[in-house]
């Protein structure tokens, strides 16, 4: 029969509130993909309505040309608003702390970076700065030490979209959770019929093969989270309008979470057999080790470091690709060239082939962030059955 649910179930409303951390993780996170807030700032949709609102409104305060590289990472980064249709967007809460007091604020007083905020309750002047809030003063300048004494808590494009896949996940499996309890024993249908065959391959196929029949079960709830908590948000990101569009799998502050998550769930697991091999290996002389040694502990922190620069960074490229041959098309169309049509269709072509693929990119890096987790925690829970034998 399939692996229990209803510990999956149980399991989930407890991981809830450590996925609550990594959304204030993303919130804290200014990495390199983030940018400056614009009226055009637009989710990972790849649609040329998007680009001609950013192309009108960039005309509006003076003519510029297209830059490719600034859409691209506005459509990679995170922002303080989520773009819905042409200059339509929702502004997202801003919640600052700081040592005068705690503000909260729609993320609208900004006017899409354009416009400072003052807050007479702190007596604070916020504004937008590389998509950062920072505190100013009257003439505009950045306070330094005050904005480095803040706690950034703001619910930012990435965090919402967090919180809605948190709802999602939780409807779905709460449903088919129920199905199983109100039809038991009776062939699977509707979305449970479609949930089952993916959790009893990642049971058989992931959990068993690489962990064992003695201790897979003990993990199989986060590897059923994770698995599909990066699935459904890899999904997400594909979806041109409100409530996807997030890169929230290509920022790197929610991959180093979920790779944190997998290291900590490695350590307090891992037995004697394990540790015994990472600091004296059995059977290595005494002068290998001196080198063996520093490498397998060095190999301890170099997991977890890989699954969160292969997923960031499979994502974000995905993304990358596919946005740089969409540009083409407006660059050549600039250049007034005959081969700008021709240079269009081939760039929508290669573009529409790149989000097919990235749909099975999507599943391949959850299934592979799973297989890999799996794997580090059968290397921990391994019993030295041919030591054992030996000892005795």
């Amino acid at each position: 029969m399939l692996y229990k649910i209803n510990t999956f179930k149980i399991f989930l409303s407890l991981i809830i509130a450590n996925l609550f951390l990594l959304g204030a993780t993303s919130a804290f996170a200014n990495d390199s993909t983030a940018v400056p807030t614009t009226a055009e700032n637009e989710t990972t949709a790849i649609t040329a309505e998007h680009h001609e609102a950013a192309h009108e409104a960039g005309a509006a305060h003076g003519e510029e040309k297209f830059n490719a590289g600034k859409m691209i990472l506005e459509h990679v980064g995170d922002a303080h608003d989520w773009h819905i249709a042409g200059h339509l967007a929702m502004p997202l809460p801003v919640i600052i702390y700081s040592e005068a007091g705690l503000d909260i604020f729609s993320s609208a007083r900004f006017e899409h970076g354009h416009a400072t905020y003052h807050s007479d309750k702190t007596n604070i002047s916020y504004k937008l700065e590389e998509n950062k809030v920072v505190a100013v003063n009257e003439d505009g300048s950045v306070k330094e030490d005050l904005t480095a004494s803040f706690y950034d808590l703001s619910i930012t494009k990435n965090v919402a979209s967090l919180l809605f896949s948190l709802v999602l996940l939780c409807w779905i499996f709460i449903s088919v959770a129920k199905a199983y309890t109100r039809n038991p024993g009776k062939a699977p249908k509707g979305l449970q019929s479609f949930v089952e065959p993916i959790i009893i391959f990642l049971r058989d196929d992931v959990a068993k093969s690489s962990i064992g029949e003695k201790h897979y079960k003990k993990f199989m709830p986060y590897l059923l989270t994770v698995f599909f908590f990066i699935w459904i948000n890899n999904l997400l990101g594909l979806i041109p309008i409100m409530p996807g569009g997030a890169n929230l799998t290509g920022n790197v502050a929610v991959t180093l979470t979920l790779a944190v998550l997998t290291f900590i769930i490695t350590t307090i697991n891992a037995n004697g057999h394990y540790w015994r091999h990472v600091f004296a290996m059995p059977g290595v002389p005494v002068g290998v080790l001196v080198l063996l040694t520093p490498i397998e502990i060095l190999g301890v922190f170099l997991r977890p470091f890989v699954l969160m620069v292969r997923l960031f960074a499979n994502i974000t490229a995905g993304h990358i690709i596919a946005l740089s041959f969409f540009s083409l098309i407006f660059i050549f169309g600039e250049m007034n060239t005959g081969a700008g049509l021709g240079f269009s269709l081939f760039s929508t072509a290669f573009t529409v082939f790149m989000m097919v693929m990235e749909l099975l990119v999507a599943f391949l890096q959850a299934y592979v962030f799973t297989l890999l987790s799996a794997v580090y925690f059968g290397a921990a829970v391994e019993e030295g059955h041919h030591e054992d034998a030996h000892a005795h």
